[in-house]
């Protein structure tokens, strides 16, 4: 009797300490995150969870994925709610959420100008969470940002910080950097080289804590879409030749935002492939309708696929 009673309790604590986006199965292949709330229709990408699951902030973006504002989604009562737009963004362009494993910062890219000055290009913040929310947004100094664009901060367990940049100097018009982390800030950006970056657009860099492997979005002639997620791991003291990760992950349309739930569990990216098929003016107010909508998947799959 006693050995139920213990087994039951045990039962209900692994219930309760359940991420929300525990799928419950195995999902081998992806599947949409949330679908008619957070997948809804809109164009919908950048999902950046807090580390309990129950926060999801994401990128919505307008149809030409020229504008974009950060909204977010809380479980409550056994359920994600209808996203509302974050208290930090609307008034300029803002996206690429994330949140440290602690909970404790929150980095996004914005165009929000500097002291009044408008700004053209688009530079990586951080806000710390107080006991009453999200603190003031700053901006971080250089040598991180540049007169470039900065995109899709994302940090390593060593406190490297890895992005994308724009900056003068690199392989491409576009290629993604490592800055090691200082006592008062971080080294000058290093370039991750030939095997990662090309004379092409490489855009979006998820790595792994351990900085074992590298997940990045890339726009690259002979791609299957208009973006692609590629796959590139660390070797020798630098990375293996990026592989493109396949036709499960990338289509015909854009994909973008890999990044990796806060248990290390399940990958998540957006993706902008449709299901169905008709005119432009035609496009339904749902999911998989050539907008952009977030999946998920099992880790392990993607990275036994990927090997």
């Amino acid at each position: 009797m006693r050995v139920g009673i213990v087994v039951s309790i045990l039962a209900a604590v692994a219930v309760a300490a359940a991420a929300p986006y525990e799928a419950g199965r195995p999902l081998p292949e992806p599947v949409l995150f949330a679908e008619g709330i957070v997948s809804a229709g809109a164009f919908d990408s950048h999902p950046a969870f807090s580390p309990d699951g129950h926060e999801v902030y994401f990128v919505r973006s307008t149809p030409q994925f020229s504008d974009w504002k950060i909204y977010v989604s809380r479980y409550r009562a056994g359920g994600w709610e209808a996203p509302a737009m974050a208290s930090f963004s609307g008034r300029y362009r803002d996206a690429d959420p994330y949140i440290t494993p602690d909970g404790k910062r929150l980095y996004f890219i914005s165009d929000r100008p500097i002291v009044g000055e408008d700004k053209k290009d688009m530079d990586i913040w951080v806000m710390e969470r107080g006991s009453s929310g999200w603190g003031e947004p700053r901006r971080l100094p250089a040598p991180i940002n540049s007169a470039a664009d900065e995109w899709y901060p994302h940090i390593a367990a060593s406190g490297a910080l890895y992005f994308g940049s724009g900056r003068p100097g690199g392989l491409g018009q576009t290629d993604l950097y490592r800055a090691r982390a200082t006592a008062t800030g971080y080294d000058e950006p290093e370039n991750l080289g030939a095997s990662v970056n090309t004379a092409e657009d490489e855009y979006e860099p998820w790595i792994a804590p351990d900085e074992s492997y590298l997940i990045f979005n890339a726009f690259r002639s002979g791609g299957r879409g208009g973006g692609d997620l590629y796959i590139s791991f660390a070797k020798e003291g630098g990375w293996t030749p990026a592989k493109e990760l396949g036709a499960a992950i990338n289509t015909a349309g854009l994909e973008i935002s890999p990044t990796v739930s806060p248990d290390g569990r399940y990958f998540f990216f957006a993706s902008a492939r449709k299901k169905g098929d008709w005119a432009e003016g035609e496009r339904p107010d749902r999911a998989q309708n050539g907008l952009g909508d977030i999946y998920q998947m099992d880790l392990d799959a993607l990275l036994k696929s990927a090997r």
